[in-house]
């Protein structure tokens, strides 16, 4: 069997694009071999400036580089078909697939943020998204969905069927992302000159994490109430907002902004913190929350989309937008010791229901579902896929 992905969002070094679906692909063509049959064959097509490598995975490059989306999206609709047809199937990682293309397809969605945040985008990259993964999901086999509530969208959204839709949820690194040694967690709170005490977020500074309702109902605690809190991740779409609003609530003091963190350096982070907050409005999985659990650090987050799926019970989950209710929480979690501690546990426990072995277990049975629908005639299969349906 031979699987042909394209890999061309996998980032060709450490930065911000090294974060989220840098990391699902990088992952999924990590475990994939190790899990599927011996006599499967897994090739990730990438730009030509990527030098990253996988066990029981070829890479094949392209003539030149892919990172900007004008280029990629050119490699993808007039060079990549003509490279297809040696594949039995064809994963399209990231929402879209050739428009010309006879081999049997599965693609990942990821969560609809271009059309619920559609000021985010260019009109002529919000309008290929959203004419292109409609077409990419209904002509697909099977489309996969990183949490039920990406599922539900593209449902409501799109009419993708929910019998066609495949939920594979996210992984963690388990050998980074784990509970660290007091003594190290001591050196690096020395190097970084951290408070004893302080929460923190991790993720880009853009509207849909809500972050400017955290630091109202953060203001809203007394001096002696309030613990520091430290903002990690890159200035994205309007992040400005949120570091003016700092300056402009006279929070300056308490509140720092550290920007990118690259990846071996978080679990020190999640480690060193006494909670992690996340109140964003719109996740399509929200994998900041689960390397805090696995980190060990107690979650306070939102009932918004997805984020209710990865933390469960582990976590203090708030509606997004009643801020008093933050701020009683925020207060709370200061004073409450015991909390603090058996959230740790629940999180610990929680986190380890998750792994990357997982999704690529789910992966591999959503493309034996996909190569099982392309062996039926045309009528077998419209009658399999409205027995999902039921």
């Amino acid at each position: 069997m031979r699987v042909g992905l394209n890999a061309h969002l996998l980032s060709a070094g450490e930065g911000y694009r090294s974060a989220g679906i840098h990391g699902y692909i990088s992952n999924l063509l990590r475990h994939l071999p190790s899990h599927a049959p011996a006599d499967w064959r897994f090739q990730a097509l990438v730009g030509a400036a990527n030098s990253a490598s996988f066990p029981g995975v070829a890479m094949a490059r392209a003539s030149f580089d892919t990172q900007s989306p004008l280029n990629r999206i050119i490699w993808e609709q007039v060079l990549q078909p003509t490279q297809l047809r040696r594949f039995d199937l064809y994963h399209a990682l990231a929402f879209v697939a050739p428009l010309v293309l006879n081999t049997a397809m599965v693609v990942t969605v990821y969560d609809l943020s271009f059309l619920r945040y559609p000021e985010r985008l260019s009109l002529p990259r919000r309008l290929y998204l959203r004419s292109m993964t409609a077409l990419t999901c209904m002509r697909a086999r099977r489309v996969l969905a990183i949490s039920q509530s990406t599922a539900d969208d593209l449902t409501a959204f799109l009419g993708v069927p929910p019998g066609k839709i495949d939920v594979t949820p996210l992984g963690y690194d388990r050998a980074l992302f784990r509970s660290l040694q007091p003594a190290a967690t001591a050196r690096f709170r020395r190097k970084q000159k951290l408070p004893e005490r302080f929460w923190l977020y991790i993720g880009t500074l853009e509207p849909r994490k809500n972050l400017l309702m955290l630091l109202r109902a953060y203001r809203q605690l007394a001096p002696a109430e309030r613990l520091p809190l430290i903002l990690g991740g890159g200035v994205g779409w309007r992040g400005r907002e949120v570091l003016a609003a700092i300056e402009r609530l006279d929070l300056g003091e308490s509140i720092r902004h550290l920007g990118f963190i690259p990846t071996a350096d978080l679990p020190f982070w999640y480690n060193c913190a006494e909670a992690f907050l996340y109140p964003s409005v719109f996740e399509g999985f929200g994998l900041p929350v689960l390397e805090a659990m696995a980190c060990g650090a107690p979650v306070v987050t939102s009932n918004a989309s997805s984020l209710p799926e990865v933390v469960g019970a582990a976590g203090k989950i708030l509606p997004p937008q009643e801020q008093e209710a933050w701020t009683v929480a925020l207060r709370e979690l200061k004073a409450n010791a015991d909390w603090r501690a058996d959230a740790r546990e629940r999180g610990l426990e929680r986190a380890g229901r998750f792994s990357w072995a997982q999704t690529a277990e789910l992966t591999l049975a959503s493309y034996r579902k996909a190569l099982a629908e392309r062996d039926l005639p045309r009528s077998e299969s419209e009658q399999a896929t409205s027995v999902e349906r039921k």
